[in-house]
């Protein structure tokens, strides 16, 4: 240590506040927080069991949709528990190696949501814009292809942000992370050095990521309302847009939250940390709870075998 009163080096343990301003509330916060979690855990893998058991489920889209729900289990599942050890169990001691862990398989995972989103979006714009051609373009190894990039594109931007972490800084001003997880730049502020490169690379993966992959999802959706309001028949019409409806609910609750998180975090200093840190976790923990309702809800095949499940 150098200097403690000054600053830490290199700390082996930091500690996690929760949410600034309610911990005297927090106990009661982690009861719909643990309710969202529990619903997402149990709506995911049931979705997953029927894509995995039903063959007539092996299609491109059900693919993407079970993709989608191992990335929401698991984004899920890095922050809740130890977001309800602080919370009720008061442990909001966390490993510094642990931390950076945390931070890595957030944002790792939050970039495969954002592609498999785009996937899903291309997905059924080769499907109602193409439909002739869709089974000859979206083929099973295509569909691994995706997988892969989505993955390694995640992977490849998300471990930088630790490396440049965990090799450059030395000093920090607190050990005390003003959070109720491990965040990219609630763990940069705390540093003592000049933080002027973490914070331009954090700015170019989100725009790389959410920008490039909202862009051509805004445009795959454009180009998919022209060609169902060109369809000659009402019916055909109102079952192609029926399709689309949970995909853009789903892209609209995801970008929405993404973006109001990611612009308070850096230039929202007049908004209350309460109120960033609330929405940044609903960031996380919306997506996973609503995905299996959404699409439970609107798509059809899905919703009967949930219900032969249940009569069963």
């Amino acid at each position: 240590m150098s200097n403690s009163s000054i600053t830490v080096f290199m700390p082996s343990v930091l500690t996690l506040i929760g949410i600034p301003g309610l911990e005297s509330v927090q106990c009661w916060i982690g009861i719909p927080f643990c309710a969202m979690y529990l619903f997402a855990l149990i709506g995911n893998s049931v979705l997953l069991l029927i894509i995995i058991s039903e063959r007539s489920l092996h299609q491109p889209m059900y693919i993407f949709l079970g993709m989608l729900g191992v990335t929401d289990i698991v984004l899920g599942t890095s922050i809740v528990p130890k977001m309800l050890g602080i919370f009720w169990l008061h442990i909001p001691e966390i490993y510094f190696d642990s931390c950076l862990l945390q931070m890595g398989f957030i944002h790792t995972f939050q970039c495969i949501e954002s592609g498999i989103l785009l996937a899903m979006a291309l997905d059924r714009y080769v499907a109602i814009c193409y439909p002739l051609r869709y089974t000859a373009i979206f083929t099973h190894q295509l569909v691994t292809q995706i997988g892969a990039v989505v993955t390694l594109r995640a992977a490849i931007l998300a471990t930088p942000s630790l490396l440049l972490i965990k090799c450059r800084f030395q000093f920090y001003h607190t050990t005390i992370i003003s959070h109720s997880y491990c965040e990219h730049m609630a763990i940069v502020k705390l540093a003592a050095e000049n933080v002027r490169v973490n914070k331009i690379y954090g700015l170019f993966v989100a725009f790389a990521v959410a920008g490039f992959d909202m862009i051509f999802i805004t445009l795959s959706y454009i180009q998919i309302f022209f060609t169902v309001f060109r369809l000659p028949q009402k019916e055909a019409r109102w079952k192609a847009f029926n399709t689309c409806i949970a995909h853009i609910c789903v892209f609209l609750q995801f970008y929405l939250l993404a973006f109001f998180s990611f612009f308070t975090h850096r230039f929202g200093a007049h908004i209350p940390p309460y109120i960033h840190i609330l929405f940044s976790s609903l960031y996380l923990l919306v997506p996973p709870f609503l995905n299996p309702l959404v699409y439970g809800a609107k798509t059809k095949q899905i919703r009967i075998h949930v219900v032969k499940i249940l009569c069963s």
